[in-house]
């Protein structure tokens, strides 16, 4: 068996660490979107949401408030326009500034994964992030073993804890 090479070298690799536990964070979540009927990719959701929370946004504020360039969240937006979630129109207090606002499918999504997709995400991050106390390297070390051990799908079952 190879060593797991990122995992030795500590602060050295922390951002390619970083990376990969979010990768199988969101390729976890995609299961259990799955699973739940949704058909949007788990990088979208935040989108929506920040919609949701803030009311209509430009691109450049969806943007600031995902943590991604303008092109990654103008490429978003624009999967989000064709897929009928978001509606683009220009501001009416500014016609130069395009608002993205949730059309009444985007918002029926909001609604449902608000009552079954996200609490089921989150209590499922939760049990696996447990109660890390540890340095960093150490908490990280757990994050992976605890989703090589069980994925994010097999974990947080609402309705397993509610019987």
């Amino acid at each position: 068996m190879v060593d797991d090479i990122v995992r030795s070298l500590g602060f050295l690799c922390l951002g390619s660490r970083f990376r990969r536990i979010g990768e199988r964070l969101q390729a976890d979540t995609q299961q259990i979107m799955e699973e739940l009927g949704v058909s949007l990719q788990s990088a979208q959701y935040p989108f929506l949401a920040a919609i949701d929370c803030a009311g209509p946004l430009t691109i450049g504020e969806l943007a600031q408030a995902v943590g991604i360039t303008q092109p990654g969240a103008t490429r978003t937006i624009s999967q989000l326009l064709e897929l009928g979630y978001v509606d683009m129109r220009a501001s009416a207090e500014d016609q130069r500034r395009r608002l993205i606002s949730l059309t009444s499918k985007g918002q029926e999504l909001v609604d449902y994964s608000k009552r079954a997709v996200w609490p089921r995400i989150e209590q499922a991050v939760r049990e696996l992030c447990g109660d890390l106390s540890a340095p960093i390297l150490q908490q990280l070390a757990a994050i992976e073993d605890g989703l090589a051990e069980a994925p994010l799908k097999r974990r947080g079952d609402l309705a397993r804890e509610q019987q």
